[in-house]
């Protein structure tokens, strides 16, 4: 089995056709097919909340699939929007739901609301990849991570916005090797913390971004075991866990030349 480096690299490196594998799966395929044919149709709040099939298609794209049964919450977060700067939305830490407000603006545009091609095809192209973050992360949470922070890090703007987000959070802690303990202090100091050592506004830059990623990749193996096959003796490391873990040699010197903060 490769490492989390590798299978990471290896569906990036084709990204388009690893996507299309997924839209290719028949259960897909069809949920995709009946978004698409129905969403047009859907003038109202009531109308969106009440078709289960749409509604939780559009929740996953949005990455919200784990409050797909939360309508009342959901209901509050559409019917106040993004446009007043106190609305429910946008007093949440996490972003995802002003994003959802954002893309089914039922609060500013009404029954128009999807006439807009933000509510169609984007939001396919949103749920194949969260369908293939989760076909990955069943098989390597380490490269579901590692794909969700790829996508992510282009919109973070500072660092209060990486912790508020789990995931951005927990690949930022692996990647520093922090201890799990960390994540329970000040938030604060965390961000303090993670300031001096991530820059934030480089993660635009690709090469930046991979050099995170490949680190986080490394620890990550290292924390919970490499799933690598084939280990070169004179790379082998101690894992935490007394266990014997290998990584190969460009990435263990990328680790100790690093330097995230700049």
């Amino acid at each position: 089995m490769l490492s989390t480096l590798a299978q990471y690299q290896l569906v990036t490196n084709n990204i388009d056709r690893s996507l299309k594998i997924v839209g290719a799966d028949p259960t897909v395929e069809r949920q995709s097919e009946y978004y698409l044919e129905n969403i047009e149709n859907i003038k109202s709040i009531d109308e969106f909340l009440a078709d289960d099939r749409v509604y939780s298609y559009a929740m996953k794209a949005m990455g919200l699939e784990d409050m797909i049964y939360a309508k009342a919450f959901m209901r509050k977060v559409l019917e106040e929007g993004v446009d007043i700067s106190d609305s429910f939305a946008n007093n949440l830490t996490d972003q995802r739901y002003k994003e959802f407000a954002e893309v089914f603006n039922f609060a500013r545009n009404g029954e128009a609301t999807t006439i807009f091609e933000k509510t169609r095809q984007p939001v396919v192209d949103n749920f194949m990849r969260q369908t293939l973050e989760e076909s990955e992360g069943a098989q390597n949470e380490g490269v579901r991570l590692a794909l969700y922070f790829e996508r992510k890090a282009p919109e973070i703007t500072n660092v209060y916005e990486l912790l508020a987000d789990r995931a951005l959070a927990e690949t930022v802690y692996t990647a520093l090797g922090v201890p799990d303990e960390f994540a329970m202090s000040d938030i604060d100091k965390q961000a303090a913390f993670i300031e001096e050592r991530v820059d934030v506004e480089q993660l635009t830059d690709p090469d930046y971004l991979s050099r995170l990623l490949e680190r986080f990749s490394a620890l990550y193996d290292l924390k919970y075991g490499s799933p690598a096959a084939s280990l070169t003796p004179s790379l082998m490391v101690a894992g935490s866990a007394g266990g014997v873990i290998g990584i190969g040699e460009n990435l263990l010197s990328s680790i100790q030349n690093l330097k995230l903060g700049g």
